[in-house]
């Protein structure tokens, strides 16, 4: 499965018969799935299976859609008031003698208020169910153009995560290989503070500070975090490769990214080191800021 970034635009219109209908739809970032739908009066029924393709297609973001619908062309037709007819027929016969028996002509009953209303004509059931064929046809189709632009930026950010992770695991690397890490260093080093510490202070037991000296290497190794580090980039680079809705577990592991960067630059004794762990934090904001962005 590809991945997807969860902001996305897409727009589909389309006629049937006399009706014109469009469908736009918008996606942001969101925790979970969001839908959100306007629809016409009268298609209120369009709703349940909107929703259920959305949740087909997307697993997270915020889903905006609206549906306008337009008659390209208003047909009229007229109506005859039978009722009102004939009551105006039989005050013709109950006024037989007074008024003029002249017989009654279309123009002059067109002028009796109410004889003849006007009113748009209505589509028949076929046309009407042909309509909304058309129109749920137009939503498949929005909701996988909706997909495909997510698609494509989710591509575009997984070639800017590949890049973010390949340098992280390039700044692990440095600070593996740093010097400061040999054991020859960490001795030398380690001799060379015991001894400034003995140096005119003969009241001091050496063999503490030797035992001291050694436990405060031990809770200076780095060997643990480097490790999960190298696990953490593994499981990376595999959620980019499997694809899916993988934001959620990216983010945890920038946590975890990040948890690791901190501990080693509380704990490096070494200025290279140091460096390489401030830009190991910079690179994980910019690659959990872009986590963000996935679905």
């Amino acid at each position: 499965m590809a991945l997807q970034s969860m902001t996305g635009f897409a727009r589909r219109e389309g006629t049937s018969g006399r009706w014109r209908w469009a469908w736009e739809l918008r996606s942001v970032n969101g925790k979970g799935l969001d839908l959100r739908l306007r629809l016409p009066p009268g298609l209120e029924r369009m709703e349940a299976e909107f929703r259920r393709l959305a949740g087909e297609s997307f697993s997270r973001g915020n889903l905006q859609a609206s549906l306008s619908v337009t008659a390209d062309e208003n047909r009229f037709e007229a109506v005859l008031n039978r009722q009102a007819l004939a009551a105006v027929l039989a005050m013709r016969e109950q006024l037989d003698g007074v008024i003029d028996p002249a017989p009654l002509k279309l123009d002059t009953l067109l002028l009796v208020r109410g004889i003849v209303e006007f009113r748009e004509s209505e589509d028949g059931e076929e046309a009407l169910a042909a309509r909304d064929a058309d129109i749920a046809a137009g939503l498949l189709a929005a909701l996988a153009d909706l997909r495909g632009m997510r698609e494509q930026e989710g591509a575009a950010l997984a070639r800017i995560l590949h890049h973010h992770v390949t340098t992280i695991e390039g700044l692990t690397r440095m600070i593996e290989v740093d010097p400061s890490r040999s054991s020859q260093e960490i001795a030398a080093r380690l001799a060379a503070q015991v001894a400034s510490l003995m140096d005119g202070m003969a009241a001091l037991d050496r063999d503490r500070l030797h035992a001291e000296a050694a436990l405060l290497a031990t809770k200076a190794d780095l060997r643990e975090e480097i490790d999960r580090l190298k696990a953490h980039i593994a499981a990376a680079r595999d959620l980019l490769v499997k694809g899916g809705p993988a934001g959620r577990r990216l983010d945890f592991l920038a946590q975890e990214f990040n948890r690791e960067s901190n501990t080693i630059c509380s704990k490096s004794n070494a200025s290279a080191v140091t460096a390489a762990g401030i830009e190991l934090k910079v690179v994980i904001d910019q690659f959990r800021e872009q986590v963000q962005n996935l679905e």
